[in-house]
């Protein structure tokens, strides 16, 4: 069934040369295709989806995580590129600063241009 089948990430947003130069040149990742509407982006061996759609940052949800080594230092880095970072009520996490913290984890939530809700995390593996 499924489970053997890579899966690839859509983000709608509405403007895509706005959202592709924030993923491209404040998040780091690389183009990979063009396509009518759209445009796939790598992230490591992750294949990511952004396509223009009227529905761009109506989800609630965080709609994507980056798997990160140091979590304190790609916030201070996105920081420096203008990222703010969202605060949530987090029972069992303790807030550091734009971090929470669990035994064995980090994680940040901040917004992409649109409104999609993106997350980076440390640890829990």
């Amino acid at each position: 069934m499924l489970g053997k089948s890579d899966a690839t990430p859509m983000i709608a947003v509405k403007d895509l040369d706005r959202s592709r130069k924030f993923y491209e040149d404040t998040l780091g990742l690389k183009t990979k295709d063009e396509w009518g509407e759209g445009v796939t982006l790598k992230s490591g061996d992750t294949s990511i989806n952004l396509y223009r759609s009227e529905f761009a940052g109506t989800n609630k949800a965080t709609a994507l995580t980056f798997q990160v080594d140091d979590a304190e230092k790609e916030v201070s880095d996105l920081k420096e590129k203008g990222i703010f970072f969202e605060h949530y009520d987090m029972p069992g996490l303790e807030q550091r600063g734009d971090l929470y913290v669990a035994e064995g984890f980090k994680t940040a939530w901040f917004k992409d241009p649109d409104g999609n809700i993106l997350s980076l995390i440390e640890g829990g593996d």
